[in-house]
């Protein structure tokens, strides 16, 4: 396998990809005149550029600060006894205004983490995905979720929504989830991710992860394993890049030809569409990857 370690200078194939300014800076405008987040922006999200210019983003939901404190994650995140301010209720609303300014046929929505509130924020989802469904009815939707601390009411109120794709990312294997996601668990993603599976069979199952962190290959394959279990039809995989010193150091860059073996593994444990490369990101060309899935069981566009 061919890789580089921490100390060695970032390789040729980690070049960000620029966008066209004009573009992004409309797309740009346009959110802030929705007053919206986007996790582009707040995450460090190294596709940004392409995707603005392209008049793309991810919605980010529930403000702009998170509830945990993820060692990898470069968004905003409060202090012990923080107390956080209430959802507002015009948010999903601006979300469908906004997806049809930009001319979306496919809407992704994530949040940051809101373990203050009684279900997780769910409810925000569920109502974001029906002003999505109301506004653009020929539209598909995909939430990317936090685990909502496993609450099954919480992940079915979601579900419920009709969601084309249920999101959520494990991040890391599970030997490395404790120091990159120490108020997360391993085995409770994986829970979330297989009743998604089991609650409704019409939702394309998604989840991600990063590798550079410190994992071995070993460790991947069985990770690739244990999504294929749950029930996951979409795996992302993608480089860690470290957004500021104070995250967690990168451990090695992975060459494109491993993320390619990478996307092997998942297939043979079972997985239907693998989106595996140095620049991937959790929504990166999420609406090509929920068409194939559709497709492969008969349905067809979304």
């Amino acid at each position: 396998m061919k890789v580089t370690d921490n100390n060695s200078r970032m390789p040729e194939w980690l070049r960000v990809k620029v966008g066209k300014q004009k573009q992004s800076r409309t797309t740009q405008r346009l959110l802030r005149r929705h007053g919206l987040n986007t996790v582009c922006e707040n995450a460090r999200c190294p596709n940004i550029g392409e995707c603005f210019s392209h008049h793309t983003a991810t919605f980010m939901l529930m403000g702009e600060t998170c509830t945990r404190n993820c060692r990898f994650c470069a968004v905003n995140h409060a202090a012990p006894g923080e107390k956080l301010g209430p959802l507002d209720a015009d948010e999903p609303r601006r979300v469908a205004e906004a997806a049809a300014d930009l001319g979306l046929q496919f809407t992704v929505v994530t949040s940051v983490t809101r373990d203050d509130l009684v279900d997780g924020g769910a409810a925000h989802f569920a109502h974001t995905i029906r002003a999505l469904r109301k506004r653009l009815p020929a539209g598909g939707v995909e939430v990317l979720t936090p685990d909502f601390q496993g609450d099954e009411e919480a992940l079915e109120a979601v579900l419920a929504a009709g969601p084309t794709v249920f999101n959520h990312n494990v991040e890391t294997v599970r030997e490395m989830t404790p120091i990159l996601r120490p108020q997360a668990d391993y085995e409770r993603s994986l829970q979330v991710l297989t009743r998604a599976a089991r609650n409704n069979g019409d939702t394309v199952v998604k989840s991600g992860f990063m590798v550079g962190v410190g994992e071995s290959d070993e460790q991947l394959r069985y990770l690739l394993d244990a999504l294929g279990r749950a029930g996951c039809d979409i795996v992302t995989i993608g480089q860690y890049l470290q957004p500021t010193r104070q995250h967690l150091p990168v451990d090695r860059y992975v060459a494109p030809e491993q993320f390619d073996e990478y996307a092997r593994w998942a297939q043979a444990a079972g997985i239907r569409e693998v989106s595996s490369g140095p620049f991937v990101r959790s929504s990166y060309h999420a609406g090509e990857l929920a068409s194939a899935v559709l497709k492969s069981r008969g349905i067809g566009d979304e």
